[in-house]
């Protein structure tokens, strides 16, 4: 059975788009490294209704906010920052998007050197 040309080309780039989707996609839940400052989002930002770990990154001249995920690892750090004025940190995580807010999972969360 003969194959145009065409369909071979088009059979080709539906494989590379569907392969480039599954890239992005597993890229998406790498985890990342991001340092800052974590702060509380009830008690320093009134931002959260309750106490949240909160880290803030300069980015392009504004602040955007990435709200941790409740996990052993960020309850374990929160008294650190809770009713303070937080502490320059660097993160470790996977990084989402819900409700159009940041999300971060942290997987390791260290105080900046």
């Amino acid at each position: 059975m003969k194959h145009s040309p065409l369909t071979l080309t088009l059979a080709a780039g539906l494989l590379l788009a569907v392969g480039a989707a599954r890239l992005s996609a597993d890229d998406a839940s790498a985890p990342v490294t991001i340092s800052g400052s974590m702060v509380c989002g009830k008690c320093k930002l009134h931002i959260t209704p309750t106490c949240q770990d909160v880290l803030q990154v300069e980015k392009d001249g504004k602040t955007v906010n990435y709200f941790l995920t409740e996990n052993k690892v960020a309850t374990d750090f929160h008294p650190n920052i809770c009713q303070n004025d937080g502490e320059k940190v660097t993160v470790t995580g996977t990084v989402s998007e819900k409700d159009g807010k940041e999300m971060m999972e942290a997987s390791k969360i260290e105080e900046a050197k």
